[in-house]
């Protein structure tokens, strides 16, 4: 790997890194030489998905519950146990809640919130003494939200907050990148398109689903694996360390 790109001694965290995009980006990051932490709500899986990543690196699970700020906190402590700095936090965990306008719930409504806005806020919050320990002029901490397309377009499908959610995300990021500068800390937002996640799975499996949803895309498919990967290794690496404050569609032109 060009050294440009490698994140060897560095130490990461990706929420939400048991599955679709955040195991995408947590595979990367371990495949650039980084000691990567994985956290999600199911403990089990944690374990799991960490043993299985540890093939390409130094993976930990950190089972953790990021509805509440009493759970950022203690992901915050429990990480503190076993690093002394954080180069680079991943905000991954989120949702979604789908129904029709008419009957759409305020609990879905408050549950995407809380998860994709509020839950951010607070890993950044508690987080920050370790990035700022990690952050230097020649090398800052990076911060890397997984935003949407959905914040940036009007494509809705029925899950009224999640668009919403995700275009509060992308302006929380610019905020905190402006204010965290001076402290070496860079935030962008990779905002994806299609992907293979849980998210998605029920286009996936169903043949007609598929094609009409790829025919809104201009390069006509889902984006893969190694691509999202390779977009978060350059956010995280040498090639982002003048980048900040950056909304970054990966969307196979949807957004056009």
């Amino acid at each position: 790997m060009h050294p440009y790109f490698s994140l060897k001694g560095r130490t990461a965290l990706v929420t939400g890194g048991t599955r679709g995009i955040g195991r995408m980006i947590a595979q990367g990051f371990l495949e650039a030489g980084a000691r990567v932490f994985i956290c999600a709500r199911d403990g089990a899986a944690c374990i799991q998905v960490a043993e299985e990543l540890s093939l390409y690196g130094e993976c930990i699970g950190l089972p953790a519950d990021l509805s509440s700020e009493e759970g950022a906190r203690a992901l915050a402590e429990h990480l503190a146990i076993h690093a002394q700095q954080l180069d680079i936090l991943v905000n991954n965990a989120g949702t979604t809640w789908g129904a029709p306008l008419e009957s759409y719930p305020v609990r879905g409504w408050e549950k995407v919130m809380q998860l994709n806005v509020t839950s951010v806020f607070s890993c950044i919050q508690q987080l920050l003494p370790l990035l700022k320990k990690a952050g230097n002029a020649q090398s800052p901490a990076r911060v890397i939200n997984i935003g949407s397309v959905a914040g940036i377009s009007a494509f809705g499908e029925q899950a009224y907050a999640y668009g919403p959610s995700k275009a509060a995300l992308h302006q929380l990021s610019r905020i905190l990148a402006k204010e965290l500068v001076d402290e070496h800390i860079n935030v962008n937002v990779i905002a994806p398109g299609r992907f293979p996640s849980k998210m998605t799975k029920h286009i996936a499996q169903d043949e007609a689903a598929m094609a009409e949803d790829v025919a809104v895309i201009p390069m006509k498919r889902w984006g893969r694996e190694e691509e999202m990967a390779a977009l978060a290794i350059s956010l995280a690496s040498a090639a982002g360390a003048y980048m900040t404050g950056a909304i970054i569609p990966i969307d196979g032109g949807f957004t056009l």
